[in-house]
């Protein structure tokens, strides 16, 4: 049997209608879906969808999507030092000992803040030193690549007014090495995984309106050569991804 997958109400409209006759307004069919693989992380389903037409017709289409658990990333900060944790580890996607952030996927039913504070602790061996001593910054929940997978990440920087030492617990085939380093050290990283970027670059965002503001508190008004500052950090807030180009595989 199929089923209805609803529009969500009063979602803005983005776009213009397309050429073809598809009502983007109206919710799609799946006219079939079969899992087709189920691996310890993930399984993947085949499935043809219905996308329905103004005229009232249904165009098939047929896709694939990973199914995955939500994750949360973590960009975490000492506070009392400024630094921020990194961590290195082998990732098949990209084929390398990657450079990250703290990241790990949630269990059923796990809150965002209490899986981020679990998977912290299991990674790195840091948790905070008590509830006072942590400060969640949200950055978004982001799809990590919503053409092929249900991936949901929450993305977050964690600041730590004070930390303590912990047991790491990783899983059995989980080899994480992790240090804290300083801001340019972090943006000197070649860090490649989009939503570690993510993070970092909110949290850039946020050191350079502190920076900004601290720069006319200590003036009355500011002065063109400090609005002329602010431009041009404001252009060159970005994070390199730092993919060699013989590295790039299609």
């Amino acid at each position: 049997m199929s089923e209805r997958i609803p529009i969500e109400a009063g979602a803005p409209r983005a776009v213009d209608d397309p050429d073809d006759d598809v009502d983007m307004d109206a919710p799609v069919e799946i006219i079939d879906r079969r899992e087709v693989y189920r691996g310890a992380v993930f399984h993947v389903e085949d499935m043809t969808i219905g996308l329905r037409c103004r005229d009232g017709r249904t165009i098939p289409v047929r896709r694939q999507v990973m199914r995955h658990a939500p994750c949360v990333v973590m960009l975490v900060h000492d506070e009392k030092t400024d630094r921020y944790l990194i961590e290195r580890e082998y990732r098949v996607g990209s084929g390398r000992y990657a450079y990250g952030i703290p990241a790990g996927m949630m269990d059923e039913g796990e809150d965002v803040e209490t899986a981020a504070l679990r998977e912290l602790a299991e990674e790195t061996g840091v948790a905070p030193a008590g509830p006072e001593s942590v400060r969640f910054d949200h950055v978004g929940d982001c799809y990590s690549s919503e053409g092929m997978t249900d991936e949901l990440a929450h993305i977050m920087v964690i600041h730590l007014d004070g930390w303590r030492p912990t047991t790491k617990r990783p899983d059995a085939d989980e080899h994480v090495a992790s240090a804290w380093t300083d801001w340019n050290g972090l943006l000197a990283t070649p860090v490649t995984a989009s939503n570690s970027i993510i993070a970092i670059q909110h949290e850039r965002i946020r050191r350079l309106t502190g920076e900004r503001e601290a720069r006319t508190g200590r003036a009355h008004d500011a002065t063109p050569a400090d609005a002329q500052t602010d431009r041009t950090e404001a252009q060159t807030v970005r994070v390199a991804t730092h993919v060699p180009s013989n590295e790039v595989r299609y």
